[in-house]
């Protein structure tokens, strides 16, 4: 998902108040979704990160030679290892991780501020602050014309990054 469709999913449109109702419950699902997807990529790096650490370990005390030790010992062991690459490498893989559930929880959050916003605006539209002349619309035949303006949004954007 590119930041461009984030952006796009948390815009508010305050004369389309029912479609965006509608579309809510489907954001604060897809975005869920994902944060739990990027939770479970990051506990399985977890693991294989604890993997990583307990061969090392194993491997240096079995061979303390190999990795240029005469003397070992709990604090040298721990050491030791974060100076070897595959564990440097699970823990750059780590990192990123945490990071990618950061950013999602802050989509997350902002899922929940849009609904906050939602209910502001309906609150306002229940005070007349958005009176006018009102025409009956379709909401199927609107929620699908958004569809495609979203779509068509997102791949503009990518065309002019290529």
């Amino acid at each position: 998902m590119s930041e461009d469709s984030y952006v796009l999913d948390m815009e508010i449109s305050p004369q389309d108040l029912d479609v965006e109702w509608l579309e809510q419950p489907k954001l604060m699902m897809k975005y869920t979704k994902k944060l739990a997807e990027l939770r479970e990529k990051r506990d399985l790096v977890k693991e294989e990160m604890e993997l990583t650490r307990a061969e090392l370990d194993r491997e240096i005390r079995e061979s303390p030679e190999e990795f240029g030790l005469e003397k070992i010992n709990n604090d040298v062991v721990a050491n030791t290892i974060l100076t070897v690459e595959d564990y440097q490498k699970v823990s750059k893989k780590l990192i990123r991780a945490n990071y990618e559930v950061n950013v999602m929880s802050g989509i997350v959050q902002a899922v929940e501020q849009r609904k906050q916003a939602l209910e502001n605006l309906v609150r306002l539209h229940g005070q007349q602050y958005f009176a006018g002349p009102t025409v009956p619309r379709n909401l199927k035949e609107e929620l699908e014309n958004r569809h495609e303006a979203v779509k068509k949004g997102i791949a503009n954007k990518l065309k002019r990054r290529t």
